[in-house]
C-alpha cells in the first residue's frame, strides 16, 4: 500500500468517524467552550514517517541497487535503495516512536519546497543549521557537528598548506551551500569556478583536475577520501589561518516544516539521548559501508 493510499484510507476513516458523530448527536460543548476536537496534523498519523533527501550525498546519504546493510528502499526510485548516516539516524527517530520509514530521493535545491509543500515529513540530508534556513523550517539538533575542509590531489602543491591563505587556484563546491556560498570567498587566491550541483559532482570536479580544489565538510571529505585515494584533506581546524563560519553553519540539523511541533520534538527526544561520541560513530559506521562515490 503507497503512502498515498494510506493516507487517503485516514482522512476516509476520519470522515466517517466525525459523520458518526454528527449523526448521532455528537455534543460540541468542548469546541464552545475553547476546547481542543481537532488534532494538528504532523505527517505521521498513518504511522509512516516520509524523509527526504537527495540519496547522492555520501557518506550522509546514497543509492545503491540493493538493501544490504540495512538500506531502505527508495518510494519514488523502484528498484533502488537508500543508505547512509541520515537514513540511519532516521531509523532511530522511527524506531524511538513505532514508525515506518519511508525515504524520498529529492534534489537538494528541492528538499525544502517538498517539506513546505507536505511531500515529506523531514529533511534529513546534511543540512546546516544557518539562520536562512531556519527562518523558511524548523530545525532539530544538531545531529551531527561538520567543521569545513578543503579538499585537493595529495601530490599537488596545495597539499602542503598551512592555512586558507596559502590555498590559490581554481576552486568550487556544491551550490547552495554555505561552502560556496560563504567559504570559497575567504580565500584570497582562489578562483572560483561555477558551482557543483552536487557533492559527487564536486568531487569528480578535483578528481578529474577540473579544479584545484573544494571546499567542503568533514564527513565528506572523508568519503572522497575513501572513494579516491589520491585526494587529500586540508583541515585547518584550530588555527588562526581558517574559515571564519558562525556555530550554526557548521551544526548538521534535522528540517520539519514550520510549527510541526510534534515532529520536532520526535527528533530531539531522540537527539538527546545521543553524545557527539555516538554521532562519530555512527558517521563511522556509515563510512564503513560506504559504496564508491
Amino acid at each position: 500500500m503507497t503512502r498515498t493510499t494510506r493516507r487517503m484510507l485516514s482522512i476516509l476513516m476520519a470522515a466517517i468517524m466525525l459523520f458518526a458523530l454528527v449523526a448521532c448527536g455528537g455534543d460540541d460543548t468542548d469546541n464552545q467552550n475553547g476546547g481542543e476536537n481537532n488534532i494538528n496534523a504532523t505527517g505521521v498519523e498513518d504511522g509512516v514517517l516520509t524523509v527526504g533527501m537527495e540519496c547522492q550525498y555520501a557518506p550522509y546519504n546514497w543509492t545503491q541497487m540493493t538493501d544490504e546493510n540495512g538500506a531502505v528502499a527508495i518510494a519514488n526510485n523502484p528498484g533502488s535503495y537508500a543508505n547512509g548516516y541520515d537514513v540511519m539516524m532516521a531509523k532511530k527517530i522511527c524506531e524511538a516512536n513505532g514508525w515506518d520509514l519511508e525515504i524520498m530521493a529529492i534534489d537538494w535545491g528541492g528538499l525544502i519546497p517538498a517539506l513546505e509543500s507536505g511531500q515529506i515529513d523531514m529533511v534529513i540530508a546534511g543540512q546546516s543549521m544557518t539562520e536562512e534556513r531556519m527562518a523558511q523550517v524548523d530545525m532539530a539538533g544538531p545531529y551531527f557537528y561538520a567543521s569545513i575542509v578543503c579538499v585537493t590531489k595529495a601530490d599537488s602543491p596545495l597539499a602542503k598548506a598551512k592555512g586558507i591563505s596559502e590555498l590559490t587556484g581554481t576552486c568550487t563546491a556544491q551550490s547552495g551551500t554555505i561552502w560556496y556560498d560563504s567559504c570559497l570567498g575567504q580565500i584570497e587566491g582562489a578562483d572560483i569556478q561555477a558551482a557543483s550541483e552536487t557533492a559527487p559532482a564536486m568531487i569528480m570536479a578535483v578528481e578529474s583536475g577540473t579544479v584545484d580544489f573544494i571546499c567542503t565538510d568533514v564527513p565528506t571529505a572523508m568519503g572522497a577520501v575513501a572513494t579516491y585515494p589520491d585526494l587529500t584533506i586540508l583541515n585547518f581546524t584550530g588555527q588562526d589561518d581558517n574559515f571564519v563560519v558562525d556555530e550554526g553553519e557548521i551544526n548538521i540539523g534535522i528540517s520539519v516544516a514550520k510549527g510541526n511541533t510534534a515532529l520536532f520534538d520526535a527528533a530531539n527526544d531522540v537527539l538527546r539521548t545521543m553524545t557527539v561520541d555516538d554521532f562519530e560513530s555512527v558517521m563511522n559506521d556509515a563510512l564503513a559501508v560506504q559504496p564508491e562515490i
